[in-house]
Formats: structure tokens, sequence, C-alpha cells
């Protein structure tokens, strides 16, 4: 068997990869390291999107319409987002995290709130 990394012939089991320990160490840190390049940029700019909907938002709104130029001005970035969906009546909602936004007309979004959050300064249980 040849091992992954470095080439080099080793024995072992049937399913061994790795020659040895500083192989694997050196595979899995290069492989988060590139991981890490390409993922942390976008997740910086999912986590502000988020920021800004919530600020929009406050703590407590379910539901809002925003002028579409009150998000650009904070520097939302619209074509970032975690996932989306259509529904039944073929609206798109695009959503980042927790919260979602539908184009509600040309200059309007509406922002939604999807689940409970916990609020700063309340008591978490009963």
């Amino acid at each position: 068997m040849k091992c992954k990394v470095c080439d080099k012939e080793f024995t072992g089991r049937k399913d061994k990869i790795f020659c040895s320990i500083k192989c694997k160490n050196d595979y899995h840190v290069t492989l988060r390291s590139v991981t890490r390049r390409t993922a942390y940029p976008l997740d910086r700019i999912l986590h502000r999107n988020r920021s800004i909907l919530l600020e929009i938002m406050g703590p407590r709104a379910r539901k809002k319409i925003v002028l579409r130029s009150d998000l650009v001005k904070k520097k939302f970035q619209f074509k970032y987002l975690t996932h989306y969906n259509i529904n039944s009546k073929g609206k798109t909602y695009h959503h980042v995290y927790d919260f979602a936004w539908m184009d509600f007309s040309d200059d309007k979004v509406m922002i939604i709130r999807q689940k409970d959050q916990w609020i700063p300064g309340e008591v978490v249980g009963d």
C-alpha cells in the first residue's frame, strides 16, 4: 500500500491510508486550512446579513416590511443566503439562518423571523 500523503510504501490493515500519524495529521491540517480559506469569508457575510436583519426586526417582531434601500444602505448582500424555498403561491423566500426575506414589491422587502430566539436580558425557561 502507498501513503496518501508521501507515497511511501507501508504495511498494515487493508483500510489504512497513511504511513504514519505525521502524514495523517498533515493531511487533515491541510484539508482544514483549505476549507477555512473558502468557508470563513462566506460565513462572515452570512453572519453580517443576519445581524442586519436582526437589527431591523428588533428583539420581538415576527414580520416586518421594509424598504429595499434600507437594507442596501446597511450593506446587506442579497445574493448570499443559506437556502431558499418557494411557497405554494410561487413566492420565493430567501433564508439567512433563522430569518427569511421575500420581495414584497419592487422597492419593499418582507422580513420574517422563522423561530423563537433567546432575547438578551430574558430568563430562559419558565
